[in-house]
C-alpha cells in the first residue's frame, strides 16, 4: 500500500520564500478577519496553521519585478476542511484586501446556483462581522455582489449553470468545487479572460470526484504531473491530500492524514466514526466515504448499490404456496421490445421483512446470441424456467399482461406499479379492465425514497429473495447516482449491464412497505407516483 498523498510542506514548518512579503500581509488581512461563528475573542477569525501555510506558499514566492509566481493554485481536500470559507476569504483579499486592483474583477464561481449563495453568504459573514469591511464595503444582495467604491473593485458569485459572459475580464477566480460542473462554458471563459490581465489569480479548491471522462478529472491529473515533478511549471501550484487507493478505509491514521483540520475538529471525528460504521455495508456509502471524507478519486461517475456478499444473506426460500393469502404489490419494468421485461412481487412478512418474487420475459429467438452478447447463460435461465423466453424476435407484451393478470387470480395483489416507460400495451387494458394499476415514474423524487426502503431492508437481512439468478444480476449491475441534495436513483446507463429486476423490486417494495392502498408515502412529490388516468 502506497502512503497518503499529502504535501509536505503544509506541516514541516520549513521556510516559505517571502521576499516581497505578500504571504505575510496576506496572512496577516485573514487574522483581521472576523466571523460570526467564531469563538474567538471578538469574534476574530482563526486562520487553520495548514490554510495558512497554503496561502504563504501561494503568494510568497514572487519574481524580481514584485508579481506573484503561482498564478494556479489547485486545491484538492476532503470535505469539510472549511473550503467555502477560505474561499470567500480569498476573493475579499482580490477586492478589500492588499491584493485588490483598481476597478478589479473578483469571481467565485461555483457549480450550481445554491453554491454560489453559500459562498456570497460566506463572504458578506465575514464583511458583516468585520467593522473595516463594512464600512468599505457596499453589498448587492440581489445581484450576489459586493463592491469597494473606493476602488471599484468588485467581487460577484455565479453559478457555472447560469449564463456565460465571455467579455469578463477577471482579476482574481475561485473555482468551488470542481469535481461537480457539468460544462465546460464558464470555465473556458474565465481561464481566457484571466489571460486579459498580468498577474492575475486562480484558485481551485475541490474535493475528488468521480469518473475520467469529465473537467475536474483533467485538471486533476494535471495536477499530479506538476507535484510529481513531470511537468515543470513553477505559475503552478498542486496541494493534494488524499488517500491511497488500496488503502484501509477504516485505518483512522489516514483519516487524519488526509484531513489536516481534523485535529482541530473539522471535520467531526466522531461523525467520521459514525459513517464508517455504516458504511460498512453499503457500497454506495463506502464510495462515498472514500470520496468525500478520504479524497479518493473514483473510477466511475456512479457508485454500486449494495454489497453482494450482504444481498446473498437473503438466500432464504420463497415458498409462493404459503403467499397467496397473503397482500401483495406488484412492481413492473417493461424494457424495450428485444430487453428484458421485469415483474417482481413483494409480500410484507413483517414491519421491515420483505419476501419477493421475480419472473423475467425476453424474446425467445436466438436465445444463444444473447447469452453471448451479454455474458449470462439465457438458455439455462429458460429451461430452468427463470425466465419466460416469448416467441419471435421481440418481447409479446401480450404474454407480460396475461402474466400479470394470472398472478391477480393467484395472488391477493394490492396494486401493480408500472414504470410508465414502454408500459402503455400492457398497463392499458389491465387499468380498463379494473385492475389496480398504479404509475411509478423513474424520477429523483420517486427512487430516492424506494431506494432507501429496499437498502433498508437488504442491510437489515429482511430482504428474502430466494436466491433467484436473474434477480440477484440484475442487483449487482446497479449503479447508483446522487444529486447534490443526496437524492438517489438507479442509472440505467451507467450500470453494468441489465437492471430492470432490481427497478421492479425497488418499486414493488416501496409501495409495500406503505401496507395502504389508498395513500402512498410517494404523495407529496410532484407528479411522479399517482394513480394512471389515460385519455
Amino acid at each position: 500500500m502506497t502512503k497518503p498523498t499529502t504535501p509536505i510542506w503544509v506541516s514541516d514548518n520549513s521556510p516559505i520564500p517571502d521576499p516581497h512579503g505578500r504571504g505575510e500581509r496576506a496572512v496577516k488581512f485573514f487574522r483581521a478577519l472576523r466571523h460570526p461563528k467564531s469563538t474567538a475573542p471578538k469574534r476574530q477569525f482563526v486562520l487553520p496553521d495548514f490554510w495558512e501555510r497554503i496561502i504563504r506558499r501561494a503568494y510568497g514566492p514572487s519574481n524580481a519585478d514584485g508579481s506573484r509566481q503561482v498564478r494556479t493554485v489547485y486545491v484538492e481536500i476532503p470535505r469539510g476542511a472549511r473550503k467555502t470559507t477560505i474561499g470567500a476569504g480569498l476573493g475579499l483579499l482580490h477586492t478589500f484586501g492588499p491584493e485588490k486592483v483598481p476597478g478589479g474583477s473578483c469571481i467565485l464561481a461555483a457549480g450550481a446556483e445554491d453554491q454560489a449563495q453559500l459562498a456570497f453568504d460566506e463572504a458578506t459573514s465575514f464583511v458583516n462581522a468585520t467593522p473595516g469591511l463594512l464600512k468599505a464595503a457596499h453589498i448587492v444582495e440581489s445581484e450576489l455582489e459586493l463592491e469597494h467604491p473606493a476602488s471599484g473593485s468588485m467581487l460577484v458569485a455565479i453559478p457555472a449553470e447560469g449564463d456565460v459572459q465571455h467579455g469578463k475580464t477577471p482579476h482574481f477566480v475561485l473555482i468551488d468545487e470542481l469535481h461537480v460542473w457539468k460544462n465546460r462554458r464558464l470555465w473556458k471563459a474565465l481561464r481566457t479572460g484571466l489571460l486579459k490581465t498580468p498577474n492575475t489569480m486562480l484558485v481551485i479548491i475541490t474535493t475528488a470526484g468521480r469518473g475520467v471522462e469529465n473537467l475536474a478529472y483533467e485538471e486533476h491529473k494535471y495536477a499530479l504531473r506538476v507535484a510529481s515533478g513531470e511537468i515543470v511549471n513553477p505559475a503552478y501550484l498542486p496541494i493534494i491530500f488524499a488517500a491511497p487507493r488500496d488503502c484501509d478505509w477504516k485505518d483512522e491514521t489516514i483519516w487524519h492524514a488526509v484531513n489536516p483540520g481534523l485535529k482541530s475538529g473539522f471535520p467531526d471525528l466522531v461523525g467520521m466514526r459514525q459513517a464508517a460504521l455504516e458504511a460498512q455495508d453499503k457500497p454506495g456509502d463506502r464510495e462515498d466515504f472514500k470520496q468525500y471524507n478520504l479524497n479518493i478519486w473514483g473510477d466511475h461517475s456512479t457508485a454500486p448499490f449494495v454489497d453482494m456478499s450482504v444481498y446473498d444473506e437473503g438466500n432464504k426460500p420463497v415458498d409462493l404456496a404459503e403467499l397467496e393469502g397473503k397482500p401483495c404489490w406488484i412492481g413492473v419494468d417493461m424494457g424495450l421490445t428485444t430487453d428484458l421485461t421485469a415483474v417482481v412481487a413483494a409480500w410484507p412478512i413483517d414491519l421491515d421483512t420483505f419476501a419477493v418474487w421475480a419472473w423475467f420475459f425476453c424474446p425467445g429467438d436466438n436465445l444463444q446470441g444473447r447469452a453471448d452478447r451479454d455474458g449470462v447463460p439465457y438458455p439455462q435461465w429458460a429451461k430452468d424456467g427463470f425466465i419466460h423466453a416469448t416467441s419471435g424476435t421481440v418481447t409479446d407484451h401480450r404474454a407480460v399482461e396475461a402474466h400479470i393478470r394470472g398472478l391477480c387470480e393467484r395472488f391477493r395483489v394490492m396494486e401493480i406499479a408500472f414504470d410508465p416507460a414502454y408500459a402503455q400495451q400492457v398497463s392499458g387494458p389491465l387499468l380498463d379492465d379494473g385492475f389496480p394499476v398504479v404509475e411509478f415514474r423513474q424520477g429523483w423524487f420517486t427512487m430516492s425514497p424506494a431506494i432507501k426502503t429496499l437498502e433498508h431492508a437488504i442491510i437489515g437481512r429482511n430482504f428474502r429473495h430466494g436466491g433467484h439468478p436473474i434477480l440477484r444480476w440484475c442487483f449487482d449491475n446497479i449503479a447508483v447516482s446522487t444529486d447534490h441534495a443526496g437524492n438517489r436513483k438507479f442509472e440505467k446507463g451507467k450500470s453494468k449491464d441489465r437492471i430492470d429486476g432490481a427497478v421492479a423490486a425497488a418499486m414493488a417494495v416501496a409501495r409495500a412497505a406503505t401496507g395502504d392502498t389508498n395513500k402512498s408515502s410517494y404523495d407529496d412529490a410532484p407528479d411522479d407516483v399517482s394513480l394512471w388516468a389515460y385519455v
